[in-house]
């Protein structure tokens, strides 16, 4: 379960509520709606791994595509490609 508390109260009492995100986020309100949450670090740093930019590719040019379809994984990083493996990918 989220907790959601005012900034005021977050402001008065910080250690409590940083104590509380390692357990679960805290949503942060000003002025009655929310404005920020308070996470784990872990958790942040999960989430920071799966931000992406992501573009169709039809929006690349001829060069784009071609550069693509050149490229090649530097040695040592095969490893990355587990990302891409999934349980819906796998089983293709």
């Amino acid at each position: 379960m989220t907790s959601t508390v005012t900034a005021a109260a977050v402001s008065k009492n910080f250690g409590a509520y940083q104590d509380a995100a390692v357990r679960e986020p805290v949503i942060i309100t000003k002025n009655g709606r929310p404005r920020t949450v308070l996470i784990a670090y872990e958790d942040y740093v999960r989430l920071a791994k799966h931000d992406r930019r992501v573009e169709l590719s039809v929006m690349l040019g001829d060069d784009d595509l071609a550069a693509i379809e050149a490229s090649r994984m530097e040695p040592g990083l095969d490893h990355l490609n587990a990302e891409l493996l999934t349980e819906k990918h796998a089983a293709d």
